[in-house]
């Protein structure tokens, strides 16, 4: 762990990997479930880090743009150098909204989400601690996304590609610590399109918190395995 007495920050590394789910099903022609999944493990398999489940509702204006409004549960283990007194959850509403471009080769993601948050952060009861009352707080979220294709010139069924994210998380609202800035998560992966299911990727991302208390900064190397599905829930009318 280095201390930088120039900004009064310590920082910490840790190695995770996170395993997840992410569904997008359409029910109509209009609208479509969002079904969410991650095991979050610290020391990459061994410890946990986190569970987050996350469910919504989409309504898509066309094949390219799309609204999400839904819920998020979160479940948080003490781990690494700045461990969490102890196991504690929290409860989010979220909304979003998503556009994809084709330009060229490039397949362009960008997606803004709000957060409304409800954090049952460790207190002191008695000799132990344990989760306190629900503090609520904001955040928005700005997520670019950039994949290409090793041939040709779109993401087709058995398409190799590679993609790449930056997404930037700022908190807001009266219950916010010293950092406004609370993430940024920057990510390379490998992926494969596979026909009639979706996406799979394994790549590395770069995780970066900034502690509430404006000294701690987490520098998180996260292997990260994803499933993407697209799999619709209705029958098309011919």
């Amino acid at each position: 762990m280095n201390s930088f007495s120039q900004t009064q920050r310590i920082y910490t590394n840790s190695s995770n990997g996170w395993y997840m789910y992410f569904g997008s099903h359409k029910i109509t022609e209009k609208f479509g479930l969002h079904l969410e999944a991650q095991l979050r493990r610290n020391e990459l398999i061994v410890m946990p880090q986190q569970i987050l489940l996350r469910c919504g509702i989409n309504y898509h204006f066309n094949n390219s743009s799309f609204a999400s409004i839904g819920y998020c549960f979160v479940n948080t283990y003490p781990y690494g150098e700045f461990a969490a007194k102890c196991i504690f959850p929290e409860n989010r509403i979220w909304q979003q909204l998503q556009l994809k471009n084709q330009t060229g080769k490039f397949e362009i993601v960008n997606r803004f989400r709000l957060e409304q948050r409800f954090i049952n952060s460790p207190v002191l009861n008695g000799a132990n601690f344990s989760p306190g009352d629900a503090v609520y707080s904001n955040r928005f979220r700005l997520l670019s996304r950039f994949s290409i294709p090793f041939k040709g010139n779109e993401i087709l069924d058995k398409s190799f590609y590679i993609s790449a994210y930056d997404e930037l998380f700022v908190a807001f609202g009266k219950n916010v610590g010293y950092n406004i800035f609370d993430q940024n998560r920057a990510y390379l992966a490998f992926g494969f399109k596979i026909p009639k299911l979706g996406r799979i990727e394994i790549g590395y991302l770069n995780q970066l918190i900034f502690k509430s208390d404006g000294i701690k900064v987490e520098n998180n190397h996260t292997l990260q395995i994803a499933l993407v599905s697209t799999i619709p829930f209705y029958k098309k009318k011919d």
